[in-house]
């Protein structure tokens, strides 16, 4: 029995998503809630690693159980397993986070379609970052999600130095290699608007991201769009594959995943299959500006 997590969490005091020895991380808590109600480990599968410091309003994860385990989650004669699985792990994660309760919150579980996979099963993710450069009024109720950024930004030049990178491109110049994974990417959302208040909010969806990837490209548009670069530069930047000193990666306190969407139900396995499959850089093959949005 394969059980969906929707999650949301305030990732200021975790050192990101993924279980690392001896410090506090969004899957450490959850799993070790989740070993409370089924009283064994438990092994959580994300649709995507957040960095340290990184929040969320729509991760997904999964993780399965026996049908002895599913059917024993129920308390009462009228509740099914979801719900109770839902209370109960929400419940747990208050014990486990203590002063940090509430920051950590599973928004909904629910019984996964067949073939479901919450990392390889997407189609997409996209995240939201709020930048308040050096002309707007600086709200400090929002300062724990906004960058503040000293200087004026050209939200116009930014727009242009990030057009040409929509579609499927080998991003090594803007992520963090991982040994044995690929760092070619359908980069279906990249831009910036400014709200009428002069706030800046970056949009960016992709079919997956490397690691850093959204830091790495939002760090070269501020460089952009203070006048630091022109801006062909970013372009120049993907097509070399270059990754140097000048390779800057913006704060993460304002970087949000917010949403990742999966293909209906009766399509999960195919798209798991079709997701495992290792993409080749190439640079004949790119995917339609804007595909996949």
């Amino acid at each position: 029995m394969r059980a969906r997590l929707d999650i949301a969490y305030d990732g200021s005091p975790f050192n990101g998503w993924g279980i690392q020895p001896g410090v506090r991380t969004v899957q450490g808590v959850i799993e070790e809630a989740l070993f409370m109600i089924v009283r064994r480990p438990v092994r959580l599968t994300v649709a995507g690693r957040t960095d340290a410091g990184v929040h969320a309003r729509g991760q997904v994860a999964h993780l399965d159980f026996t049908p002895a385990e599913w059917d024993g989650l129920r308390r009462g004669h009228d509740e099914v397993s979801e719900l109770s699985l839902q209370r109960r792990l929400n419940g747990a994660l208050g014990r486990v986070l203590g002063e940090l309760h509430g920051s950590v919150e599973i928004v909904r579980a629910s019984v996964a379609p067949t073939g479901f996979d919450a990392r390889f099963s997407a189609l997409w993710r996209r995240y939201s970052y709020r930048i308040a450069d050096g002309c707007t009024r600086r709200d400090p109720l929002q300062r724990a999600l906004t960058l503040w950024h000293p200087r004026e930004l050209d939200v116009a030049l930014m727009n242009q130095a990030v057009a040409p990178l929509l579609g499927l491109h080998d991003f090594a110049a803007f992520a963090k290699p991982r040994e044995g994974s690929t760092t070619v990417r359908t980069l279906q959302r990249l831009d910036f608007e400014q709200d009428d208040d002069g706030v800046i909010n970056l949009n960016v969806q992709a079919d997956a991201f490397c690691h850093n990837m959204v830091r790495a490209l939002t760090g070269a548009a501020l460089m952009v769009g203070e006048g630091r670069e022109s801006p062909d530069w970013m372009n120049q930047r993907l097509v070399a594959g270059i990754r140097d000193a000048k390779s800057v990666l913006a704060a993460p306190h304002p970087l949000i995943l917010e949403e990742v969407h999966y293909p209906h139900e009766t399509a999960m396995h195919e798209r798991a299959v079709l997701t495992r499959t290792r993409r080749v850089p190439t640079d004949t093959i790119k995917a339609p500006l804007g595909a996949g949005i």
